[in-house]
Order: C-alpha cells, then structure tokens, then sequence
C-alpha cells in the first residue's frame, strides 16, 4: 500500500544547516516508505507556541493537503505536545515529527526481541509526554471538584497515560533481562582477552558492507555475512564475528547507525547495544566520503561517542566510498577505502592489528611435554605462531601480552 505525504519545516535567521536537515528528513521519510507529494518551508524568528507556523502558511498547508488528499504530514523538526494536538485538530490527519518519523523506521526494522523491546520503550517514552500534557490541560479546564468533576474524556486520558506508564516499566524490567544476557556473553568476551573493533559511523556509510568485505578478506564462513541494503538505519541489532588476521584473532561488531539530532529516548534505549562501542580497543569510525555532508556527519558521529564517553578511545577513520570519488593517500590513523570494491582493505586491517595488538611480544619458549599445565595456558590462552616437536619438548613461536611474558621467562630459548 503507497503512503503519500507532504513535508514542511520552519527555516529561522542564521540556521546555517537547515538545507541538509531537511534533505534528510526527506531521505527518512522515503526510507519509511512515503512516497514525497509536496515540500514547504517557511522562513520565521522563531516557532508559533500553538500552531507551529503562522496563519498564512497553515492555510497554504489546509489547501494542499485538500488537493493532495495525502493523509500524514511530517514536521522536519520536533514540535511540543500542545503544537502536535493543534496540528491534528486543524488538519485532521496524521501528524508525524522528526523523532516520530525515526521511531517509526527503527519499528520497521528491528528484527530481535532485543531490538523490538528498545524500539517499544523509545516510543512509549516519547508518548509519555503528550498524554501528560493533554491530561493536565483537561484537568485546568475542569477546574475545582477533583474525581467527582472529571468528564469521560478525561478519565479515559488518565487510564491511558497509567496504561503507557505500565507498559513502560514491563518493556523495561523485560529489556533488562535480555541486556543481562548481552552482558554475560561481553563478559566472556573479555575474560577470552580477544580485542574488539567497533564500526560507528553515520547510517548508510556503509558499516555492513565494511563489515562483510573483512569477513571475506580473512575468509570466514558465508554464513556469518550480515544484512546490507542502501537504506537508512538498514542494521539495528549489534552484531560480532570473529576475524582472523596474519595470526590475530579480532571480534568486530556492528551497531546502529547514527543521525543528526538522535533522539534521546533512542540513545538511551539503545544503550546496551551501544555499549559495544564504549566497551571496544579500537573504533572503527566509517565516513561516507562520496557524501557532500560527510564533515557534518563526521561531526555528529564524534558528537555522539563523546555522549557514550566512547570519546577518548583509540579511533581509525575508515573514508569509505573512495570508488565514487577519489582515493587519497592513507595518514595517521586515516585510512581511505571502498568496501564495495575490496580496495584497501589490507591496510585497515594491518592498522587494527597495529593497535590492537601494540603492546603484543614474539617468544620463543620450550615447554617440556611433561609440563601439560603450561601447554594448556599456551594452546588456550596464547597465539602460537608455529611450534615444533623436539626431543626436549615442544618449541613454541608465541605471541604474548606483558602480563606473560614473566610466566614465559623460564621457558625462553635464548635469543628470543
């Protein structure tokens, strides 16, 4: 079924980024499905406290959707509650704000019970406020008289907004047992001592696509290859695989993708997927770099892992898309690709080792083959480079953090 809307938005003195903002509110609302009848945008100082815009413009809008027949209008910014209900009132047909439009794609997406119970808390936090607020207004037009006074609209308004309250503190108590889940198997991961590269980055700058090409680099299972389309917010749920580069093993995982102004209620119920980027060695900060917005949503992306307090880990910036404009030569922590095309791959993944694994150390060590306590520790627990059976034991090429390598001293074969 075609859904058709038209969008309008409010464009105020010295807004230097409404041009971009408001492309992409268009961009979100095809990714939901809606098919762009009609754009407006009104120049004002500020926003009308009740009705958004001002009267001229919200005939224009009453006569366009006349015409037009569509049935939603997206707002390309958020609006308050009491501007929502007038909208609504006015036009009579369904009324979507920026966040609202978000919530609604992320509902289209979300394919975990993870994932579904997030998206549910995010958008009955965001109704919470409404139905509040319209309850407290019916309540000041009541007047005095308490219960007694309250007329049937009213009271159902109460019932609801206990009911969403409700419905609230169950998707939570629900989300916490799944997140304790997620935390048990984080804990494992790190008990296991594999580094973690997390890929953040805007939605659509090709993260999945990233995260497939290296699967296919370090040859691992078809399977294991995650869900890509060129739309926004295509990933929801985390996803980690293993990878395996010159002898390191690494995990890699793939989060949501990030968006100008992101709602709250989503980063805080998206929190326990988020975490895989607060709890990684490296990240993996995709750029679109074909994207004429790719400073702003480099900006956005940065702003966004300094409100996770992932700011201060170490960072590589993957320039993706290098196929559709230019590849430039790879500097510091910088590094220019196409995962589309598998060209420069091999230098993304020797940066990731390099930090990775920087405080790493090559051993020669000879363990007894009576000594099975320490062949375990080193089978389980090391990365073995090549080993020998000789007559004294087995000769091991091993990579080792610090914390082993005073273990190890015994065992070491001189010169290593």
């Amino acid at each position: 079924m075609n859904k058709y809307c038209i969008i309008a938005g409010l464009q105020f003195e010295n807004q230097t980024d409404f041009k971009e903002s408001f492309e992409e509110t268009c961009s979100l609302a095809e990714a939901c499905g809606y098919e762009v009848i009609e754009t407006m945008v009104q120049p004002r100082r500020s926003a009308h406290p009740s009705t958004l815009f001002g009267s001229g413009k919200l005939a224009e809008l009453q006569t366009l959707i006349h015409e037009t027949k569509i049935d939603t209008l997206i707002i390309s910014c958020d609006i308050t509650p009491s501007q929502m209900r007038t909208l609504k009132d006015l036009f009579k047909i369904r009324i979507l704000d920026r966040t609202d439009l978000i919530l609604e794609i992320f509902a289209s997406r979300a394919r975990t019970k993870e994932a579904r119970l997030q998206v549910e808390l995010a958008t009955l936090k965001h109704q919470l406020p409404y139905l509040i607020r319209t309850v407290q207004e019916f309540s000041r037009q009541g007047g005095v008289g308490g219960a007694r006074n309250k007329g049937e609209g009213e009271k159902q308004l109460e019932l609801d907004r206990r009911k969403l309250e409700t419905r609230i503190q169950a998707c939570r108590r629900e989300l916490d047992s799944v997140v304790n889940n997620r935390d048990t198997m984080r804990r494992r991961r790190k008990k296991a001592g594999v580094p973690m590269a997390a890929l953040a980055g805007y939605t659509n700058a090709g993260k999945s696509t990233l995260m497939n090409a290296l699967l296919e680099l370090c040859e691992s299972d078809q399977d294991k290859q995650v869900f890509v389309k060129d739309m926004v917010f295509a990933t929801l749920d985390t996803t980690v695989r293993s990878l395996n580069w010159q002898h390191h093993e690494f995990l890699l995982s793939d989060t949501v993708g990030f968006v100008s102004n992101l709602p709250h209620e989503l980063i805080k119920a998206f929190q326990s997927t988020l975490e895989e980027v607060v709890e990684a060695d490296v990240i993996l900060h995709v750029i679109d770099e074909s994207s004429p917005q790719r400073e702003a949503q480099k900006q956005v992306t940065d702003s966004t892992l300094e409100k996770l307090k992932a700011g201060d880990k170490p960072i590589i910036y993957v320039h993706n898309k290098c196929d559709l404009c230019e590849f430039k030569a790879n500097y510091d922590n910088h590094i220019y690709i196409s995962a589309a095309k598998a060209q420069g791959l091999n230098e993304l993944m020797d940066k990731i080792n390099e930090i990775c694994y920087a405080d790493h150390r090559q051993l020669t060590v000879r363990i007894p083959y009576d000594n099975q306590e320490m062949i375990r520790l080193i089978q389980n627990k090391l990365t073995i480079l090549s080993c020998k059976q000789m007559e004294d034991g087995f000769h091991y090429v091993i990579e080792t953090v610090p914390g082993f390598v005073e273990l190890l001293k015994p065992y070491l074969i001189e010169g290593s």
